[in-house]
């Protein structure tokens, strides 16, 4: 059957967004700053950093390259492209900056690069917004209308979060929500990522929801620290300090396996939950018609800053993973996560 979408609106408007990882709506372009300085690992998601394996390209910037991001400023897909941003710059002397251009589920962004000039001096910088937005009817294309660059960094997907108050673990939460079909809230934001991991949390654990549009990451918790809520999911960036100070707890993560990032969050699957859900994995998508060198460049340049154990350190003090993927397989990427997001979609229709 064809859950029923929206039950209550308890704060902001209605408006799409695919900001999942990002901060509040903003639309405005500023040079990228120094990344933090407290040590906290640099593993990739499959080990190491990145090795360098460049290739020759004879491309380089010409002008300020924009690096198109749809969040606000303050999240972390914000943060990580200002750490690409920066170092960046250190280690080719061309100046790259951070647009943020948030709105219509990323499409505001998405448009902008796509109607951008295809000469290497724009992309977007993001993660499974492009597909999630065609998926939801908010455009008319994905990943395809794009030429894939490389991906920077990894984000675990997003973990689910109650009042350790109301629920002790992920078993209470699911026998409370046995108990009263329906009833118990969940925030999210309808047509974005999160909304489709929630309804296939939904149908791992076998338990109906009211799923609730509260806006941005800062609404998300908001609504939570006001018990207006039962269940948030959210980045660990966005949760760690509620978490340490024992306003939430993280009943699990839909990951394969647990993440170093997050090595004291359970997975959904070691807990009985058989979900997994795609990561954020945040990659460059240029417009279509982008040369080959221009994408060597970036996937060198990528490679380069990854190996480098600073800036490696740099993206996980912004609460991510360094992890890079070559233009091919980032869009091999892109369409498992597509195809994975579309058959839970495709499910709710029926």
């Amino acid at each position: 059957m064809k859950k029923k979408i929206l039950a209550t609106v308890l704060a902001g408007t209605m408006a799409l967004s695919l900001a999942a990882c990002g901060g509040s709506e903003t639309a405005s372009t500023t040079a990228a700053p120094a990344a933090g300085s407290e040590a906290a690992g640099s593993e990739a998601a499959g080990g190491e950093a990145a090795a360098v394996e460049t290739e020759a390209t004879s491309w380089e910037p010409s002008t300020t390259v924009s690096i198109v991001v749809p969040a606000g400023a303050g999240g972390n897909t914000d943060l990580s492209a200002r750490v690409f941003a920066q170092y960046a710059k250190q280690l080719t002397g061309h100046d790259f900056i951070v647009v943020n251009s948030n709105g219509a589920a990323g499409s505001v962004a998405a448009n902008q690069v796509l109607s951008a000039d295809a000469d290497g001096h724009t992309f977007l910088y993001g993660h499974n917004l492009v597909n999630v937005a065609n998926i939801a009817g908010v455009t008319d294309y994905n990943y395809t209308a794009f030429k894939l660059g490389p991906t920077f960094a990894k984000d675990p997907a997003q973990q689910l979060y109650v009042n350790p108050e109301k629920y002790a673990d992920l078993n209470a939460f699911i026998e409370a929500a046995k108990a009263a079909p329906g009833q118990l809230k969940a925030c999210t934001e309808v047509g974005a990522y999160t909304y489709y991991e929630i309804l296939a949390f939904e149908k791992a654990a076998g338990i109906d929801l009211d799923l609730v549009d509260v806006g941005s990451n800062s609404d998300k918790v908001a609504a939570m620290l006001s018990g207006q809520v039962d269940l948030m999911p959210g980045a660990y960036i966005n949760c760690k300090d509620y978490l340490a100070a024992g306003q939430f707890a993280c009943i699990g993560a839909p990951t394969e396996e647990r993440y170093e990032l997050i090595a004291d969050i359970p997975t959904l699957k070691e807990q009985g939950i058989d979900l997994v859900y795609p990561d954020c994995d945040f990659s460059f998508y240029f417009p279509a018609e982008t040369p080959d060198e221009v994408i060597t460049y970036y996937e060198n340049l990528v490679q380069q800053i990854l190996a480098d154990p600073e800036a490696a350190e740099a993206v996980a003090n912004v609460d991510m993973m360094p992890y890079y993927l070559n233009a091919e397989d980032s869009a091999a990427n892109d369409e498992a996560i597509f195809n994975q997001i579309k058959a839970i979609a495709d499910e709710l229709e029926q």
